[in-house]
């Protein structure tokens, strides 16, 4: 049995990513992940409608917006890292399936502010 290493949604107090060694989600650093993980695309979400709805506003200050712009920044980063991760858990795709994401993608008007 291979043994893969899991990117946790966390840095160290220097920075740098930190890794779990695999224990196919059963353990408890893993489970804090997940939910860690729920939460910070929830956060993202969040922060996009409230871009949305802030977007609107005819008169938003520079001050504002470059709150805004951190807060974006820091939900993006996260969301990359959930991605990172979940990715590497996937398994290989062999040759014989089908190359391509169906059903991956928005549909027109939705998931942007409107």
């Amino acid at each position: 049995m291979s043994r893969r290493l899991r990117l946790l949604p966390w840095l160290n107090a220097a920075g740098n990513k930190c890794y779990l060694v695999d224990d196919d989600g059963s353990g408890f650093v893993s489970r804090l992940a997940d939910e860690m993980e729920e939460e910070q695309l929830k956060a993202g979400d969040e922060i996009v409608a409230h871009a949305c709805e802030l977007l609107s506003e005819p008169k938003v200050s520079v001050r504002e917006l470059r709150f805004l712009v951190k807060c974006l920044c820091q939900a993006l980063r996260d969301a990359l890292r959930v991605a990172e991760s979940r990715g590497r858990r996937l398994p290989a795709r062999t040759d014989d399936e089908p190359q391509g994401r169906p059903g991956v993608g928005l549909k027109p008007g939705t998931g942007a502010c409107q």
